[in-house]
C-alpha cells in the first residue's frame, strides 16, 4: 500500500477543521450554532476594494500567470502604507513581497531559512502555523514560554538557554494571538538585539497591528531590525479580506529575495484583480479603522459578559480579534468548549490548541454579528 509522507502524520488536521465537522452534524439536526471560534472576520470589505475587483475581472488582459513578486501597482501601494502607518521606509523593489496571506508566509520563510535538522523557536501559546510550518519542512521546534504573570512577553534569560547553535530562526507576534497582549517597545529592542547575538532571523508576524491598538507597531521602526527582521503583515483582518488571500512580506533584499526563490517555484502569483483590489483597500482613510474598531469594542463588551457568565474575565486593553480568558474551575478547556455547544449550541475555542500554556485558558471571537454574541450571552447563563 502507498503510504503518505511521514510528516503528514506529524501536522495532523487542523483543529478548526475538525471542530467543524461536529457542527455541520449538530446544524444536520436542526441546531442553530453560534460560532465564536475562529478569527475569519464577518464584515464586509471597503466597497473600494470591492469595486475595483469588478472593474479589474472584467478586464481582457489581466487573466494570466502573473509575477510571483507582484505587481509594481501593489508593492508601491503596500510601501506607501506603511509609510503612511508605520512611518517605515520601504523600496517596492527590493523591500516587498506581496503574499497570498501572511500563513503563505510562514511556511515560506520556514522552507527558505531552514534545512533538515535546524531548529526554530516559537512562542506557547503562539499561532498553530507555526509548528506545523516546521514540521513539514523538518525543522525542530523549540518552545519557548510565554505566561500571564509576564503579560505574555518573552523571559529573555530563557531565551538565553534555549538559542544553541541550531537556531536559525524566531517567530514573534504581538499584538499577540490568541492572548491580545500588546508590543511592548523595551520586549521589541531586546529581541533584536537578541537575535543579532545569535544570528537568529527573527520573524514577527503583524496582521493585528490596527485592530483595537492606540498605535500601529511594526518591529521595522525599531533601530537595527532590517539586519535580522522580517515582517509578515495581511489585509485579512484589518480590511476584512481574509478569503482574498493578500497580504505581504516586507524584509531586506537578501530576505526578501529568499523567499522569493521558494514561492516562485510554488504559485504562479496573484490574481491580476485582486492586487488592484488590494492596493485600492491600502489607500482607505483613518475613518475606516475608527469605525472598524469601534464595531469591534462593542462587540467586545458584549462578549465580556459572555466570559463573565462562564466564571472568568478578560482584560479590555487587549488587542486583536478574540477575548482570552482563565477556564472556570472545575473544568478543562474540552469540558467547556463540549459543554457549551452541546447543550447551548455556541462554539469557543479550547487555550489548549495554542500550545502547553494556554491549557487553562479558552478564546472567544469577535467576528460575529453584536446580536448574535448578545444571543450568545443570554445562552450562556446558568452553564456553569
Amino acid at each position: 500500500m502507498i503510504q503518505p509522507a511521514i510528516k503528514t502524520t506529524l501536522v495532523g488536521e487542523y483543529y478548526f477543521s475538525k471542530k467543524s465537522r461536529e457542527v455541520d452534524a449538530l446544524k444536520k439536526e436542526g441546531k442553530t450554532i453560534i460560532d465564536l471560534s475562529i478569527g475569519s472576520p464577518d464584515l464586509p470589505p471597503p466597497v473600494s476594494a470591492v469595486n475595483a475587483l469588478n472593474e479589474a475581472a472584467l478586464l481582457p488582459d489581466i487573466h494570466g500567470y502573473q509575477p510571483s513578486r507582484g505587481s509594481l501597482l501593489l508593492r508601491e501601494s503596500i510601501s506607501k502604507w506603511y509609510a503612511d502607518i508605520y512611518s517605515v521606509k520601504l523600496d517596492p523593489e527590493s523591500n516587498v513581497l506581496p503574499m497570498l496571506g501572511s500563513k503563505e508566509g510562514v511556511y515560506f520563510l520556514t522552507a527558505a531559512f531552514t534545512n533538515p535538522g535546524d531548529s526554530v523557536l516559537i512562542p506557547d501559546p503562539g499561532y498553530p502555523a507555526y509548528s506545523s510550518a516546521a514540521k513539514l519542512n523538518g525543522t525542530r521546534i523549540i518552545k519557548y514560554n510565554l505566561s500571564f504573570g509576564d503579560n505574555w512577553q518573552p523571559d529573555f534569560d530563557e531565551l538565553e538557554s534555549l538559542a544553541d547553535a541550531s537556531v536559525k530562526l524566531m517567530w514573534v507576534n504581538y499584538p499577540h494571538m490568541p492572548t491580545g497582549a500588546l508590543p511592548q517597545a523595551e520586549t521589541l529592542r531586546k529581541l533584536i538585539d537578541f537575535a543579532k547575538r545569535k544570528n537568529i532571523l527573527l520573524c514577527y508576524d503583524n496582521p493585528y497591528s490596527l485592530i483595537m491598538t492606540d498605535k500601529a507597531v511594526s518591529i521595522m521602526q525599531f533601530e537595527g531590525a532590517s539586519d535580522v527582521c522580517v515582517e509578515l503583515n495581511s489585509l485579512s483582518k484589518v480590511f476584512n479580506m481574509a478569503g482574498w488571500r493578500t497580504g505581504m512580506l516586507i524584509g531586506n533584499k537578501e530576505f526578501v529575495g529568499a523567499v522569493l526563490s521558494v514561492k516562485s517555484n510554488v504559485d504562479s502569483g496573484m490574481f491580476m484583480a485582486v492586487q488592484r483590489a488590494s492596493a485600492v483597500a491600502l489607500k482607505e482613510t483613518p475613518d475606516w479603522y475608527i469605525k472598524l474598531n469601534d464595531t469591534y469594542t462593542q462587540r467586545k463588551l458584549s462578549a465580556l459578559k459572555l466570559v463573565q457568565n462562564l466564571g472568568s474575565d478578560a482584560p479590555l486593553d487587549s488587542a486583536g480579534l478574540f477575548l482570552w480568558a482563565k477556564l472556570p474551575s472545575g473544568y478543562d478547556g474540552d469540558g467547556l468548549i463540549n459543554k457549551f455547544l452541546y447543550e447551548r449550541g455556541v462554539l469557543i475555542t479550547p487555550g489548549y490548541i495554542f500550545g502547553k500554556n494556554g491549557e487553562s485558558f479558552f478564546r472567544v471571537s469577535l467576528c460575529a454579528p453584536k446580536e448574535k454574541i448578545e444571543k450568545a450571552v443570554e445562552l450562556s447563563v446558568g452553564l456553569i
